[in-house]
């Protein structure tokens, strides 16, 4: 418990690390509020437009966490798939690398061409975005399953599904967590990225409303609010790391 304190303490106090220096050298620079405001303005900010950035953070919170969800049960099932199967890896794991190699910010407009503007892109960008780390870890658990263990459970009698069920799914849940804490930052990058193009609310769109008006604090202070949620999440799937898979986690010395 005492390790858990000094570790947060520690992060925390990198935050505010970073934060001092970066008002110092604004200030010592005396770098223009439209190049780069300090950390006060940018509080300063957040604070007087609490109230108008509440929605925009819900409904990118929305769009990400629906995208997310839709990409972790697409993720789960190719991964077990092309994990489990030598001709699924090596029929379908081409095509998915070259979706996967797509620019995501290009086919935004092909999602708001085939559903309008609004949140279909965003949720469709965040899952798209997600899947292909999920896929990747799940099958690479899968794939790396001590051939003793099944051997064990082919002597026996077991099936194919219960292999899968009793040893392959459970040995991959330490990529399957690692997956996650990359696929929800992930997801994020795709909500706001789709928002930006086509949406008429969310951080991303108050972000270019901001920008176009030269309101820089109200840009970082948007900035500010996805770093917070990501790391939010990042911290929740870490736990359920800890609580799922935590036989597989670093001890701490």
């Amino acid at each position: 418990m005492r390790d858990r304190i000094k570790r947060f303490l520690a992060s925390l106090s990198l935050f505010v690390a970073v934060f001092v220096l970066w008002e110092v050298v604004v200030v010592v620079f005396q770098i223009s509020e439209l190049v780069l405001p300090r950390p006060s303005q940018v509080f300063t900010a957040l604070i007087d437009y609490w109230s108008g950035i509440l929605p925009h953070a819900y409904q990118t919170l929305y769009t990400t966490l629906l995208g997310f969800a839709l990409g972790v049960i697409c993720g789960l099932f190719l991964g077990v798939a092309i994990g489990s199967s030598r001709l699924v890896y090596d029929t379908g794991y081409p095509l998915l690398v070259g979706i996967s190699s797509v620019p995501k910010v290009a086919v935004v407009p092909i999602f708001v061409l085939w559903f309008g503007a609004g949140s279909v892109p965003a949720i469709l960008t965040a899952m798209i975005i997600c899947v292909f780390p999920i896929v990747v870890n799940v099958a690479t658990g899968i794939a790396n399953v001590e051939p003793e263990l099944i051997d064990v459970m082919r002597a026996m009698k077991a099936s194919r599904r219960e292999i899968l069920w009793n040893v392959s799914l459970p040995r991959s849940l330490p990529y399957f967590f690692a997956s996650l804490k990359v696929a929800i930052t992930l997801a994020f990058v795709g909500a706001v990225v789709a928002e930006t193009v086509a949406s008429n609310k969310g951080i991303g769109n108050m972000m270019m409303i901001a920008s176009s008006s030269f309101n820089v604090p109200l840009v970082f202070a948007g900035l500010l609010i996805l770093a917070f949620l990501g790391v939010l999440l990042y911290g929740v799937f870490a736990l359920l790391e800890q609580r799922f898979a935590g036989w597989a986690t670093r001890r701490s010395r």
